[in-house]
């Protein structure tokens, strides 16, 4: 498996341009921008996290990519996610400010990991959503990801979809 390389630049593939989009920068960021990602998380998500709790997840982890969208500089999107097992890429948490929805920022994100997980020959992505957050579950699907099951959380009380996509 080949492994990233951090700093570099990804501008993702514009495959779904509409008139809306937003024309976001797509960083590839390394741990000096685990506070930028806390910020926006806590921004998007509830319960809060703080940067530590960012990190513990990703002790031991291989493959760890972070991304951070930006509009003008600004940082308005994210997504942090890790390998799974070989072969399988987990993407753990996207988000997009709510202000900066409906843009294609999340859509922009998503191709740039898929593109990523090509180059480091991953064979498919594998997230998971809750029921309740219906614009990703919407994406999902729009984006040929397939429901291979579902799974409890006891944390939140809830079942959350699992999504996977094969990558050609």
């Amino acid at each position: 498996m080949k492994r990233r390389q951090t700093g570099a630049i990804i501008r993702s593939a514009r495959l779904r341009k509409a008139s809306n989009m937003a024309d976001a920068t797509i960083d590839l960021v390394g741990p000096d921008e685990i506070p930028t990602i806390c910020s926006l998380y806590n921004e998007i998500f509830r319960p809060a996290r703080d940067a530590e709790s960012l990190r513990r997840r990703f002790r031991g982890r291989y493959n760890v990519l972070m991304l951070v969208a930006r509009i003008e500089d600004r940082p308005v999107g994210f997504f942090l996610g890790f390998e799974l097992k070989p072969g399988v890429f987990f993407a753990w948490f996207y988000g997009v400010l709510p202000q900066y929805r409906r843009q294609g920022i999340a859509s922009q994100l998503m191709d740039a990991v898929h593109s990523w997980a090509k180059q480091n020959e991953y064979d498919s992505i594998r997230f998971e959503c809750h029921n309740q957050h219906r614009p990703m579950l919407h994406l999902a699907i729009a984006l040929g990801y397939d429901i291979v099951g579902i799974r409890w959380d006891p944390d939140r009380g809830d079942n959350l979809v699992i999504f996977e996509k094969a990558l050609d």
